[in-house]
């Protein structure tokens, strides 16, 4: 049974030491060297719900709005921004409430653990096909069961993302600890990109969907439970939280690094979620157009996203390399860099070409997408330990809800944008009427502008990124001073912060 314990007062730091967890009686040590890989396996199980499910909604979930539920492009737009919006909002008093309220396994964990059984639900309804005749009611249905999804993934991800803070305290061992979750992360989306499409087309007409749904919405409660029961923190949380103050919420904005974080975050985010959400519409209606306007079937697509995220794991220690050599923000230009190059290349490949061109494409594309992709994550603890000087309090939570506030809104925006350019552009939706026919092609206009967006999506925000991450100075050797100061006088932490 889950009780919460709500505590007030004021934050202790306690690291380095061995603790008892006074609600849930479990061991919480914060030496690096109790992050055994015991640890950092059960936490990195759950981000297999974080990337898989991403890669779930973004590249399935569009599609299925205009050609399961049959709404125009422009309202699957609308819906896609309302219930974002909803779920950004939520995040930040997620955050807020995870470092106050306290329940057994732990501040994060125990959350996790209760929401994940509706995991499986969340998903059910958001990928049943409402076939209503009524537009509105089917509108309706598919708004209310996409909140609700994004509703219980924010009470599991929004602690999952404060917990990898509270780990270890060490700036190398975050950044293996980030490696190894991001690999589970990719792997999961390789598996999300193109397994569920293949369970999709396995059934007659849109049985598939609800399969599918169920199948890896079941997989996700598992991985998620695995992390609640054995990614046990090594940052012992504070004993007693401070009182509400509904300023606190969006105290990260103080900190510089923090600041610096979200655009970093944001950019790669919004990028690769605009990216996702055409994919396939680039692919079938453009790439492959003529298989698609015969009828047949391909799965080109498939495995173009396969070999993308394959090539992010096999980047991954290249990056993390480099990370020991140089820096982590050096890592993020270098990916960035070869991101950008790769989606301008879009303007130069005709359709109808050999497949092979596009997977050479796609592997060097997600080369480059696995360096920006690693580091937000990889210096998220690191800019948390800043606001822990800061602010004089450790609220890893509330850096999280107010981190996930910024880019869910900014990427709800750019997609709900992209939709409503593409049905601007003449894009075709599918009528769900009884007999109606299925749709094969789009004109010349929507073609031309899903590769307007995908080739300079990547330009615009990456570009942006890269000058940020010239400004960004929380390397080793700071972040050791940051660690240092928080023992020491006010003069001492006031020093080290005007050098960041």
């Amino acid at each position: 049974m889950f009780l919460p314990v709500i505590k007030f007062g004021c934050a202790e730091r306690g690291l380095n030491t061995i603790k008892k967890d006074d609600v849930s009686g479990d061991e919480i040590v914060g030496d690096k060297k109790d992050l055994t890989l015991g640890r950092i396996l059960a936490f990195a199980a759950g981000d297999v719900f974080g990337g898989g499910g991403f890669n779930v909604i973004n590249f399935l979930y569009p599609g299925f709005i205009v050609l399961a539920v049959g709404l125009p492009a422009y309202l699957a737009g609308v819906i896609i921004m309302i219930a974002r919006v909803f779920d950004a909002v939520t995040d930040p008093l997620l955050g807020y409430l995870t470092d106050r309220i306290r329940v057994r396994y732990g501040t994060r964990r125990g959350f996790m653990l209760i929401c994940a059984p509706l995991i499986v639900l969340s998903m059910f309804l958001m990928f049943y096909p409402f076939s209503n005749p009524s537009q509105s009611a089917r509108f309706w249905a598919a708004l209310l069961s996409y909140m609700f999804y994004y509703l219980i993934q924010t009470c599991i991800m929004i602690p999952y993302y404060s917990l990898s803070s509270e780990l270890t305290e060490d700036y190398t061992q975050r950044a293996r600890l980030t490696s190894v979750r991001l690999g589970f992360s990719i792997f999961a989306s390789i598996v999300c990109v193109a397994v569920p499409g293949l369970i999709v087309g396995a059934f007659e007409g849109n049985t598939g969907y609800m399969v599918m749904s169920i199948i890896f919405g079941s997989l996700f409660f598992i991985c998620v439970c695995i992390t609640g029961f054995f990614a046990k923190e090594g940052i012992p949380p504070p004993s007693k939280a401070e009182p509400f103050n509904v300023g606190n919420m969006i105290r990260p904005f103080r900190v510089k690094p923090f600041r610096q974080y979200i655009i970093l975050l944001l950019c790669c985010q919004m990028t690769m979620a605009i990216m996702s959400a055409l994919f396939f519409f680039y692919v079938d209606f453009y790439f492959c157009r003529d298989l698609t306007a015969s009828g047949q079937g391909n799965v080109v697509g498939l495995l173009g996203a396969a070999i993308m995220f394959g090539m992010q794991i096999v980047a991954l220690p290249v990056y993390m390399k480099l990370i020991r050599k140089t820096s982590k923000t050096m890592v993020y230009i270098v990916g960035s860099v070869i991101w950008i190059v790769s989606a301008l290349v879009l303007f130069a490949v005709p359709s109808g070409v050999s497949p092979v061109w596009l997977y050479i494409l796609a592997a060097v594309m997600g080369f480059g997408i696995s360096g920006p992709g690693l580091i937000p994550h990889a210096i998220y603890g690191d800019v948390v330990d800043v606001g822990h000087l800061q602010l004089s309090a450790r609220v890893a939570g509330e850096f999280a809800g107010v981190a996930t506030l910024v880019y869910k809104i900014a990427q709800a925006a750019g997609l709900a944008i992209v939709m409503a350019v593409i049905g601007a552009a003449g894009f075709v939706e599918q009528d769900v009427s009884e007999g109606a026919a299925l749709i094969t092609a789009q004109p010349e206009s929507a073609q031309t502008a899903i590769i307007l967006v995908m080739a300079l999506a990547p330009l615009v925000f990456m570009s942006f990124a890269i000058f940020v991450c010239t400004r960004y100075r929380l390397d080793k050797e700071k972040h050791a001073e940051v660690l240092a100061a928080l023992d020491g006088s006010e003069e001492e932490k006031a020093a080290v912060l005007r050098t960041l």
